[in-house]
């Protein structure tokens, strides 16, 4: 099946009215290349139905038109559409005939065009989307991923027609099995070869097969290839080895060339996880599907450029929350060495707004995960697979039933992998609550600790009662929030095998323990590793002497993000992440972070666990000189000592209030600030921040000097204030305007403040926190230039060079 990108010359707009997509009617046509979220340039408004879940963003819907050429040599192929993801209820068009549709604005799905197409001239396709009240966080509009264009022969291997499976892993070998499945939609009964050939990453041949097939008008077959690799390289997290297996039918234009790596994943409650009999834990990050300033689209540099630095904060595994990951995403964690839990559901038949796909899901489940196993099949990184987050029904035995039924059906497509469930207790014995608190007294416990609250309901007899069904078709459980379950079902399910498949942040110093204590647990996802857009502030601290100060979980606008990430949606960690790292056993060295001085003082009313204290990985508080601050340190120590410019100013014990932490009150002034960190009196790591001083510098810097022509690469250009030592200047932001010129586009340029009403599509953006984020998409070969300017700083320029792949 012989694929080319489709992602250039598109144009879209919205409809200007009920009937105007169906009259092909609509506002003027933007030029636009693909992956793209439309809904990201609308207007915000504090009045939009979607409210803090969608992050104020408005209902949605956009026609996209492309016309293209079709050769009269394509007449007698088959002609197909790919569509990785279009957000959503699109709608498929050939020259005005309709050709295909899909509920899920996350599925991937194939369009026939072949009986619309006008061979020798021009055609147009065109895909509505519309998208609106239909999902708890921001998820954008229109065709935020890629679309790819398929012309094969009649007789061809057809979609997701490869299926590399790891048999078994021997001391000398690997014993592999390549299914190939091919079609024959011709007139004529088909003679063919099918051959096999496995490449190791060098591109040397190490194993392959080739067999005969016959194939009558009308019908597929399916030829296996038991393959044998000796001393075959095993994909891990630490070592992502990866092969290819080309197979082909005699036509070398037609070649489907599969990437896949050698690798078993096995579970079980006394072993827990292991990967090629390997012991592993999950140090696991859920994620939303935007990517921050981009909006919702899902472009492939993007997408490496999140696992990258999620890695390099400590975690080896994902949970795509609530939806299935994109190709380019798990392109990226095989590379990488990254796991992940694929979620396909976050609703079964009881929605969570108004118009989502619960609308849909009966008559969708079946082909949407089928969608999600043959995209997922040949990704070592996937190990799980998820059939719904916080559904309400896991509590009903009808519910129980349906939970069945679906792991089955995932069973029946892939025996492989283990499959999961996000189970919320108090979602599924929502109309028990009330009784379930009053008779375990935990009405005040999760008023006043909701993180203590969830666990304790999650514990209770109810749930226990209830989920017994709908668990125990699982091969994992995943839990939300329920983490007081740990103990309790290795007592009343041996059997159970249990992950914490959502958990507030600001308690892995509490949670990990347990995961290292507990066999049948195999690790723990945060809820999250990266900001995300909507659901916004649901990580921020609330303050009585804020003039808008709320006691509710929810902010009001202009709050754009959850701001409950590790990671801001800009990729800048956050003092959390560095505290994780340390949870983790992964770092020695102390973490320090300084709540701003501007809160010093002020009354918390309201800091949910999904937040983290408000502070800042910063020495420089420019007008705060002599005021008091509070500095937290994390350590893995019993005790730490504070100095500032060699002299102690503070020393006290780890963990009195939080587990890793301590946290000393002080004066700022500039100098430098360090932290050591003992255990028994002997010093285990010292970590310091120092204070800028003098002049700021507009500092601009690419992650790349070289960008690959095309579709799927990215420069992110860091934007910063810092002195002449290189300290970054965090009190003193500024608006910085971004002008690129030459083969390049600016895509997006955004910041990691969680309150704005900057656009994503300005050329201009205020700095947060000294820092600012412009991503430059390439349009071309040959040379592309940033300039950045800031009032009083002159400007900073940064040359890129976009080359031929």
């Amino acid at each position: 099946m012989a694929g080319t990108s489709f992602n250039d010359s598109w144009s879209y707009r919205a409809p200007l009215g009920p009937f105007a997509a169906a009259n092909g009617e609509g506002s003027n046509l933007t030029p636009v290349r693909l992956p793209h979220d439309a809904l990201r340039d609308a207007e915000r408004n504090p009045a939009a139905p979607s409210k803090g879940g969608g992050a104020y963003y408005p209902a949605g819907a956009y026609s996209y038109l492309k016309t293209f050429d079709v050769p009269a040599g394509w007449a007698g192929k088959i002609v197909r559409l790919e569509v990785q993801g279009a957000y959503r209820h699109a709608m498929v068009f050939l020259n005005d005939e309709y050709a295909g549709n899909r509920a899920d604005g996350y599925a991937r799905f194939f369009v026939d065009l072949t009986p619309y197409l006008r061979f020798g001239a021009e055609n147009t396709v065109r895909i509505e989307a519309r998208s609106g009240e239909d999902s708890r966080w921001y998820s954008g509009a229109g065709l935020h991923r890629p679309v790819v264009l398929h012309v094969d022969e009649p007789v061809h291997v057809v979609p997701d027609g490869v299926r590399v499976t790891t048999v078994r892993v021997e001391d000398d070998q690997a014993v592999i099995e390549v299914a190939t499945t091919v079609a024959n939609r011709g007139l004529t009964t088909a003679s063919l070869t099918v051959t096999t050939d496995v490449s190791d990453a060098t591109g040397a041949r190490v194993e392959g097969d080739a067999t005969p097939l016959t194939l009558a008008p009308g019908r597929t077959g399916v030829v296996r290839h038991r393959l044998y690799v000796a001393d075959a390289a095993l994909w891990s997290v630490d070592s992502p080895s990866l092969y290819t297996a080309r197979t082909s039918l005699g036509h070398p234009a037609e070649d489907v060339v599969t990437t896949f790596g050698v690798r078993t994943v096995t579970v079980d409650p006394r072993k827990g996880l292991r990967i090629n009999g390997e012991a592993v834990l999950l140090r696991g990050a859920c994620i939303h599907s935007d990517n921050g300033p981009l909006g919702a689209a899902s472009i492939a540099r993007a997408e490496e450029r999140r696992i990258t630095l999620l890695k390099e904060a400590g975690f080896n595994a994902i949970r795509s929350a609530h939806n299935p990951a994109s190709p380019s995403m798990l392109d990226a964690c095989d590379r990488l060495g990254m796991l992940v839990m694929d979620e396909a559901f976050d609703m079964w038949t009881r929605g969570k707004t108004p118009y989502d796909y619960a609308l849909d899901f009966p008559q969708w489940w079946a082909a949407d995960l089928e969608s999600m196993v043959a995209k997922d099949y040949n990704h070592p990184s996937v190990i799980l697979y998820s059939i719904g987050n916080e559904i309400v029904e896991v509590g009903t035995p009808h519910g129980a039933a349906q939970a069945r039924d679906m792991a089955e059906h995932i069973r029946g497509l892939d025996p492989t992998r283990p499959i999961t469930n996000g189970i919320n207790a108090a979602l599924a014995v929502m109309d028990e609550l009330a009784e379930i608190l009053e008779a375990d007294q935990g009405l005040n416990e999760m008023m006043s600790d909701m993180g203590e609250g969830m666990s304790a309901i999650g514990s209770s007899e109810a749930v226990t009662r209830r989920t017994a069904e709908s668990s125990s078709v699982l091969d994992v459980l995943g839990l939300n929030y329920a983490d007081g379950r740990y103990a309790q079902d290795a007592e009343l399910f041996p059997h159970r095998v249990l992950v914490g498949s959502e958990t507030f942040p600001s308690q892995i110093g509490s949670l990990w323990p347990k995961v290292l204590a507990h066999p049948n647990v195999i690790g723990d996802f945060t809820w999250t590793g990266w900001d995300y857009l909507g659901e916004v502030g649901i990580g921020a601290t609330a303050y009585l002497e804020d003039p808008d100060a709320v006691a509710s979980l929810e902010r009001e606008y202009p709050y754009l993000t959850a701001w409950c990430g590790d990671l801001d949606i800009t990729g800048w960690r956050r003092p959390m992440s560095y505290y994780r790292e340390i949870v983790f056993g992964l770092r020695t060295q102390p973490a320090i972070a300084v709540v701003r001085p501007e809160r010093h003082g002020h009354t918390v009313t309201m800091q949910s666990p999904w937040a983290w204290s408000d502070s800042v990985s910063s020495w420089t508080w420019p007008g705060y000189e002599g005021a008091p601050v509070t500095v937290e340190v994390a350590a893995d120590a019993d005790e730490v000592a504070l100095f500032l410019d060699g002299t102690e100013v503070a020393r006290g014990p780890v963990g009195a209030a939080r587990p890793m932490l301590v946290t000393f009150e002080t004066v700022y002034r500039p100098g430098e600030l360090t932290a050591v960190a003992y255990r028994a009196g002997a010093e285990t790591g010292r970590a310091s921040l120092v204070s800028a001083q003098g002049p700021t510098a507009l500092v601009v810097n690419a992650d790349r000097a070289t960008l690959w022509a095309g579709d799927t690469d990215l420069a992110y250009v860091a934007i910063e204030l810092r002195d002449a030592a290189g300290i970054l200047v965090t009190g003193a932001d500024v608006t910085v305007a971004v002008d690129v010129t030459g083969v390049g586009t600016l895509a997006g340029l955004g910041s990691g403040n969680p309150t704005t009403t900057e656009r994503f599509d300005a050329v201009t953006r205020t700095t947060f926190d000294g820092r600012a984020l412009a991503v430059v998409r390439p349009t071309g070969e040959g040379l592309i230039e940033v300039t950045v300017t800031a009032e009083g700083l002159g400007a900073a320029v940064v040359l890129l060079e976009v080359v031929r792949p």
